[in-house]
């Protein structure tokens, strides 16, 4: 009988998941050694420019190990905290996961994440330290800190350079030996979960399932439970990692169903499917995903809405995190709000909607969700600033905390201080971790960490920081809309909510910022910033002079003025009909707008 094994390899981010996806293809056969592809599991090109993996990976891998017959089904999974939604699913589908730590970083904040979702799937642990070869590898250390959060022996942990190869044979024997075979439960009626999905424009949308009980073939008539709807199989098959059509899904396999859907509605991230005449106990799917940040996506050529509109579409089935309704602005037009749950995450959308779709779009600047409260307790949720009530009538305005863990070496413990506490933060631990690791958990508003705190987290520790969060609670605080106006016309899309003791440095660096990005016009343009009806910074783009005395040559003074007087008047109209065109990198502006004032 042929040894299945199901797993998933889980790590922080860069810590080498997908480059030892490659060396466990090559030392099963399944991929050439001289195949200059790298990490070829990262198929699409967002993954290959950023150099990250941001979608789930599936490949089976048939082969023959020490006279048996096997196969592994891997998942490769991201390991940006954005991506976790993607690393949850993956391993509801998996019997085991593989955690992964690099030697020279060690363990680092979604390392525990990632390993705390395993565990509540109650799968077995395979302890892997990768980049031994490498020269500032401290494996002890690291070794350690395995030890410390598994509690495991040193022994368990196996030692492997991805990059080389070295101890891949012995992982695979780990992986045969201690991750236990699906259970099999072919006689029974099929029950198959979704758990992941993509558009084909030929074939339509394609359910990829992990089959539990039963089996099913071409011909074959099954039901999505959450919807009813009844659909005949035109094509099973795995994943190698190219689709491959097969005979026949059984129970344990993962692949994909392919049943000629074109309504992208019929498909549910975590449904059940089985067959027609069968009744049986669905699955209980995945916990729904709620977006963190927000962003307006809007056509730069209105032309392009209904395009947008079904691109939208069909990547949503390809990202089960990623969410839209449609909404209009003042100034922007017809477009839609979008969920995501970080800003990288929001990132990857909009190139993939730019590259893979062929749609061009302006992005508004993202904000979180808050809730407002009213006098009578009320209680409503805003995911746009320009929907912000006015707050002198009683309203309560509460943004969401969040409990943020930091993974830190001791020297850079004072800049992550200052960093955090200039973001609002307060500091609620700090904990030593074998003596060359500290891990800093603060109390810090949403709206502090999802723009660039990241970014200069990992500038100021020099690349050796890390950091992971998850959402508290949501608490009242003193925060004001700022609007930003044009020529005395507020743009709704640059609408933003800050608290109030930022808002004039805040405001004052956004309008200095609209300056720059905004292109001169033969006619002056106000920029300012606003509380309500009070101005809190002004700027000016000066318009362009044309030279209107350049012809006159001599003559009357009088004859030039009245060439000056012309052109003024000319200005004046101008300025009442002109319309100033925002550049992308206006809506924008906010995410460069440096903390030192």
């Amino acid at each position: 009988m042929t040894k299945i094994r199901n797993f998933s390899i889980i790590a922080h981010i860069d810590h080498g998941k997908s480059t030892l996806s490659d060396r466990l293809m090559e030392i099963t056969g399944f991929k050439k050694k001289n195949d200059s592809i790298e990490q070829s599991l990262d198929s699409m090109q967002v993954e290959r420019d950023h150099g990250i993996t941001v979608k789930a990976h599936h490949v089976r891998i048939p082969f023959k190990w020490k006279d048996e017959d096997i196969i592994f089904n891997l998942i490769d999974t991201p390991g940006h905290v954005d991506f976790s939604y993607e690393v949850s699913r993956s391993l509801a589908a998996c019997e085991g996961a593989i955690l992964l730590v690099d030697a020279t970083q060690g363990v680092e904040a979604q390392t525990i994440s990632h390993l705390n979702e395993a565990r509540k799937n109650n799968l077995p642990i395979i302890p892997v330290l990768n980049k031994i070869d490498l020269p500032a590898a401290d494996i002890e250390l690291s070794g350690s800190e395995i030890v410390e959060l598994l509690n495991c022996n040193e022994n368990d942990i196996i030692l492997v350079s991805a990059k080389d190869g070295t101890g891949v044979d012995e992982l695979v024997d780990v992986i045969i030996k201690k991750l236990p075979s699906p259970k099999i439960n072919a006689d029974i009626p099929l029950r198959a979960m979704i758990f992941d999905s993509n558009y084909n424009s030929y074939r339509g949308a394609i359910p990829f399932v992990r089959v539990f009980d039963g089996s099913v073939k071409k011909g074959n008539k099954i039901i999505f439970y959450s919807t009813g709807d009844i659909h005949e199989v035109t094509e099973v098959g795995i994943f190698v990692p190219e689709m491959q059509p097969i005979k026949e899904l059984r129970s344990g396999d993962v692949g994909y169903i392919i049943c000629s859907i074109k309504n992208l509605e019929e498909i549910h991230i975590g449904d059940t499917i089985h067959l027609k005449d069968d009744k049986v106990e669905p699955f209980k799917g995945y916990k729904e995903v709620k977006p963190m940040v927000f962003s307006g996506f809007y056509p730069s050529y209105s032309e392009d809405y209904e395009k947008l509109k079904d691109s939208m579409a069909k990547l949503k089935l390809n990202d089960a995190a990623f969410s839209y309704i449609t909404e209009n602005s003042q100034a922007l037009g017809f477009g839609f709000r979008c969920g995501f749950l970080g800003l990288l995450h929001m990132k990857i959308i909009q190139e993939r909607l730019e590259n893979e779709f062929d749609v061009s779009i302006v992005a508004t600047m993202p904000n979180v969700i808050y809730k407002i409260v009213d006098i009578k307790g009320r209680e409503t949720i805003i995911d746009n600033p320009a929907l912000l009530p006015d707050l002198s009538r009683g309203i309560k305005i509460l943004e969401p905390f969040l409990k943020l863990e930091i993974f830190t070496p001791p020297e850079y413990i004072g800049y992550i201080m200052k960093l955090s506490q200039d973001r609002r933060g307060v500091q609620k631990n700090i904990t030593y971790i074998a003596n060359k690791r500290v891990l800093m958990e603060y109390y810090i508003p949403m709206s502090e960490v999802i723009f660039d705190y990241f970014d200069k987290l990992k500038t100021l520790s020099k690349g050796y920081a890390s950091m992971d969060y998850q959402l508290l609670e949501y608490k009242e605080s003193d925060l004001v809309r700022l609007d930003i106006l044009v020529n005395g016309i507020r743009v709704d899309a640059l609408s933003s909510i800050v608290h109030r003791d930022k808002s004039f440095f805040f405001g004052s660096k956004m309008a200095r910022k609209l300056k720059e990005t905004i292109h001169r016009q033969l006619f002056e343009i106000r920029i300012q910033a606003s509380i309500g009806s009070k101005v809190i910074s002004k700027t000016v783009v000066k318009a362009l002079r044309k030279n209107v005395l350049s012809k006159c040559y001599g003559g009357d003074i009088t004859r030039k003025r009245k060439l000056l007087e012309k052109q003024k008047k000319g200005k004046k109209r101008m300025k009442s009909v002109g319309k100033v065109e925002i550049p992308q990198d206006a809506f924008l502006a906010a995410l460069s707008i440096d903390d030192e004032k």
